[in-house]
């Protein structure tokens, strides 16, 4: 089992707590530090523990053809890549704003995806409680190898890797005795369900029992994220839109606000479903038994001093409730302690 992680003030990820769950607001802001704001407040009314943004330094992140390459269609924001991407993001100063009016305001965790290395210094200077690693850098050992260097929790998404690079990307960051935890995740906007693979989190439990696993979807719906948790996802992240008809890839694989919150009443019904792997007769249930549940009783008339034999038993719903029906082989060869009618209930004093 692997050991609790403090995530954030508060926070613990750990087989005892509850999932954590993450609204990833991304870029979904559409370049609006208003509509991040609100998006900020969205999440914590639906019960999220955390809201995540992306930093990126355009010049850090890509290259200088990149950023010129012509970038037309209904998502764009400008005429190159380097405009539309230039458009959705917040300055520095922005950045403090929104982590100010998330963690002081509003009463939510507050953390971002550092797309680069000069992003990443910025998160540490903000003192965010945990970095996350998208899966465009799981891949990127010198970031990942400084992030792990700096002793903050690391959230890293394994999008776009086979299970080599994951063992890779785990050997890298252990070195560093780093505090941190895989995503699943598949990087395509919407994720077809084909294409989820679930059974990924049991796979990453066996291969890495020592660290937590988490769940970042890009479906369309609730039930898989559901799913996940139910599996054993101890992190969830899910992108939260106010409206999945903005100009975005991100916002048709969103959330609402109303559906996020569905998403997390869903995880936190599952969470109590789940329970512990303790089966006995639950309280809910004694209704039900004392109505049904059989018992044990005389199959023909006996008399006291008679040894029990097999024919001499039969199992009913009867009243009064006799010996369970469970110990019918225990009670051969016992003595009868006092005379029975047919079909009485055989009650524990009247065995010897």
């Amino acid at each position: 089992m692997p050991p609790d992680l403090q995530i954030a003030p508060g926070k613990v990820i750990g087989d005892a707590h509850p999932c954590f769950i993450i609204a990833e607001i991304g870029q979904n802001h559409q370049g609006d530090i208003n509509i991040a704001k609100q998006l900020i407040r969205c999440a914590k009314e639906s019960g999220a523990d955390c809201v995540k943004f992306q930093k990126t330094c355009l010049t850090e992140k890509f290259n200088y053809k990149a950023l010129q390459r012509p970038y037309s269609g209904p998502n764009s924001w400008g005429s190159t890549y380097g405009e539309h991407k230039a458009h959705l993001e917040f300055s520095d100063s922005q950045f403090y704003e929104l982590q100010r009016y998330a963690t002081e305001e509003v009463g939510i965790v507050f953390t971002a995806s550092a797309m680069d290395l000069v992003s990443m210094e910025l998160l540490l200077k903000m003192n965010v409680p945990f970095l996350k690693i998208g899966s465009g850098d799981a891949a990127n050992f010198p970031m990942l190898e400084y992030a792990a260097a700096t002793g903050k929790p690391l959230v890293i998404s394994t999008g776009m890797q086979n299970l080599q690079n994951v063992q890779s990307i785990y050997q890298a960051v252990k070195e560093y005795a780093a505090r941190f935890c895989f995503m699943h995740c598949v990087s395509s906007y919407p994720t077809p369900a084909e294409h989820v693979n679930l059974k990924v989190i049991n796979l990453y439990k066996q291969v890495f029992p020592d660290i937590h696993v988490g769940y970042s979807g890009h479906e369309i719906g609730i039930p898989i994220s559901v799913a996940a948790v139910a599996l054993g996802a101890k992190l969830l992240e899910r992108h939260i839109t106010l409206d999945k008809s903005w100009k975005g890839t991100d916002h048709i694989c969103s959330l609402t606000p109303g559906e996020f919150q569905e998403l997390v009443n869903q995880v936190r019904l599952v969470e109590v479903a789940l329970g512990e792997p303790v089966k006995q007769l639950q309280p809910s249930e004694h209704e039900c038994y004392m109505k049904l549940g059989k018992t044990i009783v005389a199959a023909r008339k006996m008399h006291v001093g008679m040894r029990l034999g097999p024919n001499d038993l039969k199992v009913k719903v009867a009243d009064p409730k006799g010996c369970p029906a469970d110990i019918i082989k225990n009670l051969i060869g016992m003595i009868l302690t006092r005379n029975l009618e047919e079909d009485e209930s055989i009650l524990l004093t009247d065995i010897s």
